[in-house]
């Protein structure tokens, strides 16, 4: 389905429309898109599932203007996405790129949260040298995807270390995963990128201790970067619950679709 903002951009969301009592909002990360969670639909059954397409992913326009990517931006793209679906309160699960966008959106907008997953995310750079750096970083993976072109970039993207874990999936799911990648628009990965990078996004590290919804934290035990961000947010999120998943990468939904399943469906029916 495809909802028009009042701005004229086109969001294009997967709903299950199921009648239930429970919705679960999923954010795909950096390159992916709705369709990342597929393996893992059949552990939501009695849950309204809807899976968005985030800007510049997808079906979803791919603003040229890099300002229409910021956090900021996109919050407030949420927010009527759900004032549109007539959506009071929503479960919000997010991955990576996701998760903060997901965090961005939990902090701002708490009254329409009434749970929060973040699988291998982050709350932001702690210091502007770090978010300036960063930027920087971004700033040339911007100019690859433009001068080299899609197929290049993705070439690179996948043999960054941090996804060095999905080397070892079976075949079919690589080919997948690489198509889903491949299927991206140039100018709304760039727009990501440059808008919405780590280092364009709030850093919300001082605000984890006044959360007050349940906080369902999960990284892979080789991905040993966030594993150590999300024992840090876990020591600084009340009651939040952190869960590592053993022999496991980054993106912990596809490479163990079954445990994320079970241990998120369990939390959205606490």
């Amino acid at each position: 389905m495809r909802l028009t903002l009042r701005d004229g951009t086109g969001y294009e969301i997967e709903d299950n429309r199921a009648s239930a009592e429970k919705t679960a909002v999923f954010l795909h990360g950096f390159t992916g898109s709705a369709k990342t969670w597929d393996e893992t639909d059949e552990h939501f059954r009695g849950i309204r599932l809807i899976k968005l397409n985030l800007l510049g992913h997808g079906k979803t326009d791919s603003p040229a203007d890099n300002r229409r990517y910021t956090t900021e931006q996109q919050v407030a793209d949420l927010l009527e996405i759900f004032d549109l679906l007539k959506l009071k309160k929503v479960d919000l699960v997010g991955y990576s790129m996701g998760g903060r966008l997901a965090l961005s959106f939990a902090i701002t907008h708490p009254e329409r949260v009434s749970g929060l997953v973040l699988e291998s995310s982050s709350p932001g750079l702690q210091t502007e040298e770090e978010r300036r750096s960063r930027r920087a970083q971004d700033a040339r993976l911007v100019e690859r995807i433009i001068n080299e072109g899609i197929e290049s970039f993705v070439d690179y993207w996948e043999q960054i270390p941090l996804f060095a874990s999905q080397l070892s999936l079976e075949a079919s799911k690589r080919k997948k995963i690489r198509e889903e990648r491949l299927s991206s628009n140039p100018t709304g990965l760039a727009g990501s990128l440059a808008g919405m990078g780590t280092g364009s996004q709030p850093s919300w590290w001082d605000k984890l201790g006044e959360i007050t919804f349940p906080v369902l934290l999960i990284a892979g035990s080789l991905d040993k970067k966030f594993v150590e961000i999300n024992q840090n947010m876990h020591r600084k999120i009340p009651g939040s619950r952190l869960v590592i998943a053993e022999q496991t990468g980054h993106a912990v939904h596809v490479e163990e679709p079954v445990f994320f399943g079970k241990i998120v469906s369990e939390f959205i029916f606490k």
